[in-house]
């Protein structure tokens, strides 16, 4: 009988396809980098419990391009400064990706807030300019001039904290207790650039990042830099205290519904 492509897999192709993820090339980026100060009460009410703010309501997005062979991609994402257990870290509340092969891994395995949409970063000369957009918007836009070289920062380890989490089968609440993820990426840069710019942040209903305002510009960089990332689950979560935050994940809440019967709920 001919390989039926649906069928299970032996477990010598399971460990060959863990073999060949763990021993992954180095996957370098060009992405820009904007950091700001916004409104303290604005970044406080976007954090589920039990991330906390921190001393300072920082704001930051990341705009990247990987020009993989074949495979041109585009990642993006705008997060605030955060704080569990004595880790300093950063929430991400969107992460645009231009391929549906980036979203994959990071939401199902680490409870990343991905999806898809358009990213792009464009340099002609010392001019950039990068941009998020989704829905036709562009959310996000920062522009500016290179302005000088900045030394290369040591090798060091980054938090993003993450909510993994199954919406309820009956449309109610969830499956589980969703749990709290720790990811941790060691990040190297080879090139980092100082830009002297400005955020644009415009309206959309779909990715309403106008809401934490520039304050303050802290700084806007351009860089070429390459990560791996590591996730572990550090505690379950109160289900009812993350309910009133999970439209963060979707343009519609009710879209979470879409797969049930008429009438069951």
């Amino acid at each position: 009988m001919a390989r039926v492509r649906y069928g299970a897999r032996t477990e010598a192709e399971i460990a060959a396809t863990r073999t060949a993820s763990s021993k992954l090339p180095d996957i370098w980026s060009t992405g820009v980098v904007a950091v700001w100060e916004s409104d303290p009460d604005v970044v406080a009410a976007v954090l589920p419990p039990p991330l906390k703010p921190t001393a300072r309501p920082l704001v930051r997005a990341n705009i990247s391009k990987v020009d993989l062979a074949g495979y041109p991609l585009g990642a993006g994402s705008v997060a605030v400064a955060a704080e569990h257990g004595g880790v300093a870290g950063w929430y991400p509340l969107v992460m645009p990706m231009t391929h549906e092969r980036a979203l994959t891994g990071g939401r199902e395995v680490f409870g990343e807030p991905k999806k898809l949409g358009e990213v792009t970063v464009e340099r002609d000369g010392l001019v950039v300019r990068a941009a998020m957009a989704r829905h036709g918007i562009a959310f996000v836009e920062v522009r500016g001039a290179v302005s000088g070289s900045l030394p290369l920062p040591e090798p060091a380890p980054k938090t993003d904290f993450y909510f993994k989490f199954l919406p309820g089968v009956d449309g109610s609440g969830f499956d589980a207790d969703p749990v709290l993820v720790h990811c941790v990426r060691n990040e190297r840069v080879r090139k980092l650039e100082s830009v002297t710019g400005d955020v644009v942040l415009r309206e959309s209903m779909y990715d309403p990042v106008a809401d934490l305002h520039v304050r303050r510009l802290v700084e806007i960089t351009i860089g070429e830099k390459t990560s791996d990332q590591r996730g572990r689950v550090v505690e379950r979560v109160s289900a009812q205290a993350l309910l009133p935050y999970i439209h963060q994940r979707y343009d519609d809440p009710r879209q979470i519904l879409d797969g049930l019967p008429e009438g069951s709920v």
